[in-house]
């Protein structure tokens, strides 16, 4: 629960240092005195958007600390998650900066704002006089229900199958969109796909296409080169090669041998030259044309053509074109397959509708019955809050299904006998919504755990008789969670167990705004001020019996 407040250079507060009690609280003072910047610093050390206006003029920051002295599971689980200290107090600080900056400490550690609501969230339950307007939304209405109804767990999983569902559905809207043209495009992938197959091409076929192809156009010098080698190594037509030339002289040198026996090396020498050369020359045999079956220039020209065509088709090199055309295979192996897998998918889909509808069925049958103990519940709770006529109805009919299931839901409500139910946003008044957010409040707090709850002028529009009673359910609800309450009413400050007054006061040069808490006497002076706006003598009288009737019976 929330134990001290502190405030620096916020707005009109110089300096407060506000200490709370674990039960009823309660603020007043006269109007202008500063009690809405109470719950915006509240707001502040929860994380909200803070703006470097609120700083106090003349100085560069403003600093809203506070200190909570225990925390709920939740959030300790949170803390810790965060590497923050989860034991013991829990303390929190917000610097404002007039340069627009501002600083975040948990428990004397940076943080940021974003994580700082993240973890400050179920803390604390700030309800103003505008958010009876949450009343009078559907939306809100039928959260309520699911509240009351502890659905929060099974909405989810409903949740989880309803997008499911919706995400099949486009894709099924999308295949069959793309089906509409399926025999187009099935025409026009076996189209690219022959295209490509019907040159039977292999990765790296087009540098060796080049090549046979550059061969093939010097075709006539190959020949004329390899032919003449070949002449002038082993002859033609009776004229002697070289070879012949060599292995005549080695035969010349042989004959003289025994005369000059050097010639003898010489000859073997000739010998092993004549055969190497007859082995070039049947080298050079080897390397002519089969001219019968070698591919022809023309054919060779016209697949480089059907090559460099494909090329500029589709602006890539023919490895790439290759990999694509197996991909072409692959969509076209699907879309041949289209037909089967919406089959498929629509049988699938219509296996989900009907989990689906079966759990907004559930959920609905669940709501009702919520619905009915919540209005039970709030009715009690309004006729103790002085609407003894009152009667609710939350009206849940089917609509079309969504991710909050199939319920449309709208609050019913008649105020005065004999009058019918109407919408809540027709015909309730200020006063009555104040009210009536109240019970919700007193009924949620039954089953919630949020610590503290603050109530910031919620007697808008009531007085009275209605004002005392809203000030005993205050007080009824602090017997189980700390309540702080900014009020102007007497009825509901009387009944306060802590009651802290703002005070605005005005030296030469600035204003500033104080907040104590008050002894005994005090409080019946500033209860006996706003009964009456002065403390006469009658209007002390008053207060001391409004206080001392605390807990009485009505």
């Amino acid at each position: 629960m929330l134990k001290e407040l502190y405030i620096e250079n916020l707005a009109v507060i110089e300096k407060a240092d506000i200490a709370f009690t674990d039960d009823f609280n309660v603020f007043s003072g006269e109007t202008g005195a500063g009690k809405s910047i109470l719950i915006g610093a509240i707001n502040a050390i929860l994380g909200g958007r803070v703006h470097k206006d609120i700083i106090r003029t003349g100085t560069d920051r403003a600093t809203v600390s506070a200190v909570f002295d225990t925390v709920p599971s939740f959030v300790a689980e949170k803390l810790a998650a965060n590497g923050y200290a989860a034991e013991g107090e829990l303390l929190v600080r917000r610097d404002i900066n007039t340069d627009g900056k501002g600083q975040v400490r948990i428990n004397g550690q940076p943080a940021t704002a974003a994580l700082l609501k993240e973890i400050m969230t179920g803390l604390i339950d700030i309800h103003g006089q505008h958010d009876t307007r949450i009343l009078t939304d559907p939306a809100n209405q039928r959260e309520l229900i699911d509240g009351r109804a502890g659905l929060k767990d099974r909405l989810e999983e409903y949740a989880a199958k309803f997008r499911e569902f919706s995400a099949l559905s486009k894709r099924i809207k999308r295949l069959e969109a793309e089906n509409g043209e399926k025999d187009e495009r099935i025409g026009k992938l076996k189209n690219d796909i022959d295209s490509v197959e019907k040159l039977k091409l292999k990765k790296g076929d087009e540098a060796a296409v080049s090549e046979r192809l550059e061969r093939a156009r010097n075709m006539e010098d190959i020949v004329n080169a390899l032919s003449g080698a070949s002449v002038g190594i082993s002859g033609d037509d009776g004229e002697q090669g070289a070879a012949d030339m060599t292995e005549a002289a080695a035969k010349l040198l042989t004959g003289i041998k025994r005369f000059v026996p050097e010639c003898e090396e010489l000859a073997e020498r000739l010998n092993s030259l004549t055969v190497e050369l007859r082995d070039i020359s049947a080298d050079i045999g080897a390397l002519l044309p089969d001219t019968d079956g070698d591919e022809s220039l023309g054919a060779l020209e016209e697949r480089m053509s059907a090559i460099l065509w494909l090329k500029r088709r589709y602006s890539l090199e023919t490895d790439e074109i290759i990999d694509l055309c197996e991909e072409w295979k692959k969509e076209l192996a699907e879309l041949s397959e289209c037909d089967n897998t919406l089959a498929e998918l629509n049988e699938q889909r219509r296996r989900l509708a009907d989990e689906v509808k079966a759990a907004a069925s559930g959920i609905s049958e669940l709501r009702k019955k919520a619905a009915e103990k919540l209005t039970d519940e709030i009715t009690e709770q309004l006729r103790f809050l002085d609407m003894p006529d009152v009667r609710l109805r939350f009206d849940i009919t089917q609509g079309k299904i969504t991710v909050n299931g199939m319920d449309n839901v709208e609050l019913m409500i008649s105020v005065n006998k004999g009058e019918e139910l109407k919408p809540i946003s027709k015909v309730a008044s200020g006063g009555e919504l104040s009210r009536i957010m109240l019970a919700i409040k007193s009924v949620s707090a039954e089953s919630d755990d949020t610590p503290t709850m603050i109530f910031d002028e919620i007697d808008t529009g009531i007085s009275g008789r209605a004002a005392r009673k809203v000030g005993k359910k205050l007080s009824e609800i602090s017997e189980k969670r700390q309540v702080l309450c900014v009020t102007h009413l007497a009825q509901i400050a009387a009944l306060s167990d802590n009651h802290l007054l703002i005070q605005k006061n005005t030296d030469e040069k600035r204003t500033y705004t104080t907040v104590r808490s008050l002894s005994h006497d005090e409080k019946v002076k500033e209860v006996a001020r706003m009964i009456s706006g002065d403390n006469s003598e009658i209007s002390l009288k008053n207060a001391e019996e409004l206080i001392q009737r605390r807990g009485a019976d009505e």
